[in-house]
């Protein structure tokens, strides 16, 4: 059913990008007939798109990509442009980070930074994003680390650019 509907979508964007042409002399062709041709036009069923996911069909399952490799403790890692919340130098695997329970706050928070040797997270994620209230505990809005902060890992870019590192705009 699935594949009818982007089917039928394929054709009708292909109708109105002029890759199935209907002459004005003969009557409309019926969906079907230019769903038809544009499969012919368009055999692998992706329009033509690569994303991230590679030339895999949405119905299919593709095999997972290698794991990247996260080093060990490495230290603290320098930003790479300016307001970058700072990456995670250190593994998380298995941390849990849920409504129950936090993990990183076992090390970062106010009260175990010093005790953990960690460092403690920004006042600003004491704070509420609407209202601008200080809380004597961390943001709901802030509670959930990985949202912002990604361990740093030895791994190629998903795509290619000209990134510039914010030292390399001095």
């Amino acid at each position: 059913m699935m594949k009818r509907i982007l089917l039928a979508v394929l054709a009708v964007s292909a109708l109105t990008a002029g890759v199935v042409q209907s002459e004005e002399s003969t009557p409309a062709k019926p969906v079907s007939e230019a769903v038809a041709k544009t499969e012919i036009l368009n055999p692998g069923g992706i329009g033509g798109l690569e994303s991230l996911r590679g030339s895999t069909e949405l119905e299919d399952t593709r095999p997972a990509d290698p794991m990247k490799h996260y080093p060990k403790d490495q230290g603290v890692i320098d930003n790479d442009y300016v307001y970058q919340p700072p990456l995670i130098p250190h593994t998380i695997r298995h941390y849990e980070v849920s409504l129950n329970a936090n993990k990183c706050l076992a090390c970062h928070s106010w009260k175990n930074a010093k005790e953990m040797g960690a460092t403690k997270i920004s006042v600003t994620h004491y704070v509420s994003p609407q209202e601008g209230q200080v809380l004597s505990d961390v943001s709901p809005s802030r509670y959930f680390c990985q949202q912002c902060h990604v361990p740093q890992a030895d791994a190629k870019p998903l795509v290619e650019n000209d990134f510039k590192r914010v030292s390399a705009l001095q």
